[in-house]
Order: C-alpha cells, then structure tokens, then sequence
C-alpha cells in the first residue's frame, strides 16, 4: 500500500502523522511511503530522516493526496485536504465529528473511508489512541491553567500551591478518566487543593484507593458541580462522551458566579466543550475572557509539545497503520472489532452511531459493510 503523510496545517500544529521510525516499520512490511516535505520538521526531524527510512519526499500535499491510497495524519483534515479527499481512499486520523457538521458534510461528499483514532476501542473497553494524547492534554491543563492564574495573564493572582501561611489554589476537575486523572496527579504534585467530581463511583473509589487523602473526590451532581466550581481558582474539563458531543456540565450562570480573574481549561472543546460558555481557541489566540473568567479552550491542546505528542501517539497508533496496510481496511475492519470502531464514515455513510445521533445523519452500522 502507498502510504501519504502530509504536513499539518491547522495553526500551530507541528506534531505529524509518521514520525521516521514508524515510515521505516512500514516499508519492512513492504509498504512505500510518500511524505510532504517539512512534514515533520516541527518536532526536529529533517526530510533527510524521512528518505533515510525509506520514504519518498515531495514538495507538496496535492501530491500525497493525489497518490497514496491511505493518508496518516494527526488533526482533522481541514477544508482545503477534504477538497483532495477522492472515494476510495482512507483517511486515519482524530476527526472529533460529532462538534462539526461542516467537516462530516465535506468527508460524506468525498466518499473515503474515514477512520478516528478517538473511537478506536481496546479490550477493557478504552480509548487506546484517544489515551496518549488526553494525557498530555491532562498534564498540560494543570501547566497553562497556573499559568493563566497569574496576574500579567489576567487571573487572579495566584499560586497554584500556595506558599506556608497561605492557602493552596482550589482545583476542580470534571471527569475522572485518563485526562482527569493525570490533570489530577499534576496539580496535587504542585500542592494544589484537588477535587475530582465523576458519575462514576466505582471510578471515584480507584483514584480514591490510588491517591488517598490527598485528592477529594465528589459525585457528581448538578448542586455538585455549582458548588465546587463557584468556589474553584481553576476548573479542568475533562469529559468524554466516546464519538459524542460533550455535555455541558458548568452553566453561565456558574461561571458569572466564579471569582474575577479564576480560570477554566476545557480540554472536552473537540468534543464541543464542557462548558456553557466554551468556545474553539488556538495556541496563537489561546485564551479569551467571559464574565470575568479566563477561559483557555484550544482544540489541539498537545501540540504545544508537539515532539512528546508525536511519539506518544505513533506508539498507539502504529499496530493499527499497519494492519490497515497489509490487510487493507475491509479485511482490517472485519478481523479487529476494536478497529472497527474506529469507522465513523465510508462511502458516503455515517458509520459511528453517536456521530450519526448527534449530528442528525442516517445511521449505518459498520458491520454492514465489512461482512
């Protein structure tokens, strides 16, 4: 199979879909691979790296669109890559469909086959290529949330940990998954005051049993919710609705309740967001302020480290590019039920039925179309 990696263009986004070592993995398994130049200088690796594990550089996506027969990327495509979409090919990568019905449109006009890393499932039912990337975006809300708490930010002036004598910051966080739970053990390693609020309370009793009295669990209600985000100096959102729109957990009202100068990180915003007052920013334009609250919901929050990024998720996303390669995506599909998943569009059809529900699409199950 001839493989494609074109550079990312959405702003700021320097992480890409190959990095040297996996190109190379592919043409032992007797793949080509062509690669856009400068695709992967954002995180250190020259065209040279590329051509040295056996990959083809051209000076162009068109290119790579108009040859390969499977595109690996990192971001959803933007409108000018769906344009150079053509039936037949497939597209793997993070498409978050359910908060953007112009992007389903554009991937239903073009007729490929569309496979999300974020709907991709495991065997304890989890989220394996979602999983790497909503840890870095964990780790990083707790990093820019204490950033934008200070003054020259616009926030309130205070210091995640506190000092002796003066109280630590309080942080909420709602959701306690991957990206909750490493949001959580960030803050109480930087002395914070940590609440974690979930539905789930078998969930709550696992990071109760892994933390203990250092963080504060709570189960979540909507009095929960109101109650400790209007007293909170910084809110994470790290809902996840698999292949769903997020729901919307803190209300205006809550957040014109808030402290002057407190902060909320939204790291649901591919999904739609988490809060009422949430809306898509970027790394060149991260934060906004509403109702006297910072809000910082950039849609791509790990490609602000974009190098650790891209290892983490080539490790996840690597066994599937290659599976997708030697069997092609029929065969691929109908072998690995988990893989599966991953289908959200092909040929014209919506495959992912949340993407379907909330966007208003027929519905086809992808078992229909593998056999």
């Amino acid at each position: 199979m001839l493989v494609g990696v074109p550079k990312e263009i959405k702003t700021h986004e320097y992480r890409v879909g190959l990095v040297p070592g996996s190109v190379r993995e592919l043409v032992n398994h007797g793949h080509q691979v062509i690669v856009e130049s400068g695709a992967g200088g954002g995180i250190g690796f020259a065209d040279a790296a590329y051509e040295k594990a056996g990959a083809k550089v051209v000076g162009s996506a068109a290119e790579v669109f108009a040859s390969a027969t499977m595109i690996v990327k990192v971001k959803e495509p933007q409108p000018q890559e769906i344009a150079r979409l053509r039936e037949g090919q497939i597209l793997f990568t993070y498409l978050h469909l359910a908060a953007d019905k112009a992007q389903t449109e554009g991937l239903i006009r073009s007729g490929a086959t569309c496979i999300a890393y974020e709907t991709v499932t495991d065997a304890r039912g989890g989220l394996p290529l979602l999983a790497p990337m909503s840890e870095v975006a964990g780790r990083m809300s707790v990093q820019v949330g204490a950033h934008c708490l200070e003054k020259e930010q616009g926030g309130a002036g205070v210091l995640l940990g506190g000092v002796p004598g003066v109280p630590a910051a309080k942080v909420v966080i709602l959701g306690g998954g991957v990206s909750g739970t490493n949001a959580a053990r960030m803050a109480m390693g930087m002395e914070a005051y940590v609440t974690v609020i979930d539905k789930s309370l078998q969930r709550l009793n696992e990071l109760d049993m892994q933390f203990g009295a250092q963080l504060h669990t709570v189960f979540s209600t909507y009095e929960a919710i109101e109650r400790e985000v209007t007293a909170a100096d910084l809110v994470i959102g790290a809902v996840l609705v698999p292949g769903g729109a997020a729901p919307k957990l803190v209300t205006r009202d809550m957040v014109k309740r808030m402290r002057p100068g407190s902060v909320l990180v939204d790291i649901a915003i591919d999904q739609g967001g988490c809060f009422e007052t949430s809306r898509p920013t970027t790394h060149a334009a991260p934060t906004y302020v509403e109702d006297g609250v910072i809000h910082y919901c950039v849609t791509n929050m790990p490609g602000a480290v974009a190098r650790t990024s891209t290892f983490a998720l080539n490790n996840a996303t690597l066994p599937f590019a290659l599976a997708l390669a030697d069997k092609g995506w029929k065969t691929a599909l109908a072998e690995n039920p988990h893989l599966r998943h991953g289908l959200n569009i092909h040929a014209g059809q919506v495959t992912h039925e949340a993407v379907a529900h909330d966007l208003g699409f027929p519905y086809v199950a992808a078992e229909r179309l593998v056999g």
